[in-house]
C-alpha cells in the first residue's frame, strides 16, 4: 500500500498512460502471444517502468478486453476466438455505418483532399502486393472515418472493440484474395463519403464488414 502511495504522488501520470499505450501495442503486434502470461516484474524491467505502474496499465488493458485476470495466476493476454470475432463485427455493423453516415454529412473540402490521398494510397499498396502497408492504410481510414463523423461515443465503442479484434483483422489482411476484395469496398466507401451521400456511405459501409463476417465463419 505504502508502495503505491509513493507512486501516485512521485510518477507522472501521462506515463502510466504511455505505458498502457504500450503494453497495448506491444500485444495488438503480437510481441505477447494469446494466453501469454503477464508478468508485474518482467514488464516493469522492459518498460523502466515500476511495479504500480505496471499493475495500473495491466488493469487498464484488462477493462479494454485485451487482459484477463487469472485466479493465483495474474495477467495473460486475452485470446479472442473467431466467434467472438464475428460478434465484434456484427456490432460494428451499426456503429461504423452511423460513423460513415456523419462524416459523409460533415465533410469539409480539406477533409475531402485527405481521404483523396488514401484513395490513391490504399489502391498503391494493393497494386504493389505490399499486404503490409495494405493493412495500415485500412486501419487509417477507419481512424479518418471515425474522426470525421464527429460522433465520440461511436467512436470510443469503436475504438475498443477494434482493440479486441486487431489479430483477426490482420490476418483478413492476409486472408487470400481478401485485399483484391476489400480494397474496392474501401474505394466504394471513400467515394461515398466524398460525394457526401450519407446512404451510400452507410451501404458500402455494411457491404463491407457483411462480406468480413462471411470470411471470418470461414476461418479456422
Amino acid at each position: 500500500m505504502t508502495d503505491t502511495v509513493v507512486v501516485q504522488l512521485d510518477e507522472d501520470p501521462s506515463s502510466r498512460g504511455d505505458l498502457t499505450r504500450q503494453i497495448r501495442e506491444a500485444i495488438l503486434g503480437a510481441e505477447f502471444a494469446p494466453h501469454q502470461r503477464l508478468i508485474e516484474a518482467d514488464l516493469s524491467e522492459r518498460y523502466d517502468a515500476s511495479r504500480a505502474a505496471v499493475r495500473t496499465a495491466l488493469l487498464n488493458l484488462a477493462n479494454e478486453g485485451l487482459v484477463e485476470r487469472v485466479p493465483n495466476r495474474g495477467a495473460r493476454v486475452r485470446a479472442i476466438s473467431v466467434d467472438e470475432a464475428v460478434e465484434i463485427v456484427e456490432v460494428r455493423i451499426g456503429l461504423e455505418t452511423l460513423c460513415a453516415r456523419k462524416a459523409a454529412e460533415h465533410l469539409t473540402d480539406a477533409d475531402a483532399d485527405g481521404l483523396r490521398t488514401l484513395r490513391d494510397d490504399i489502391g498503391a499498396a494493393v497494386a504493389s502486393g505490399n499486404l503490409v502497408e495494405y493493412s495500415r492504410l485500412n486501419q487509417e481510414l477507419d481512424r479518418r472515418i471515425r474522426v470525421l463523423s464527429r460522433h465520440a461515443t461511436a467512436t470510443q465503442l469503436l475504438e475498443r472493440l477494434r482493440a479486441q479484434s486487431a489479430r483477426h483483422q490482420f490476418r483478413l489482411a492476409f486472408h487470400p484474395g481478401r485485399a483484391a476484395q476489400s480494397a474496392p469496398e474501401h474505394i466504394a466507401i471513400i467515394d461515398a463519403i466524398l460525394s457526401r451521400d450519407p446512404d451510400a456511405a452507410e451501404a458500402a459501409t455494411r457491404a463491407h464488414l457483411t462480406g468480413i463476417v462471411d470470411v471470418l465463419r470461414g476461418m479456422d
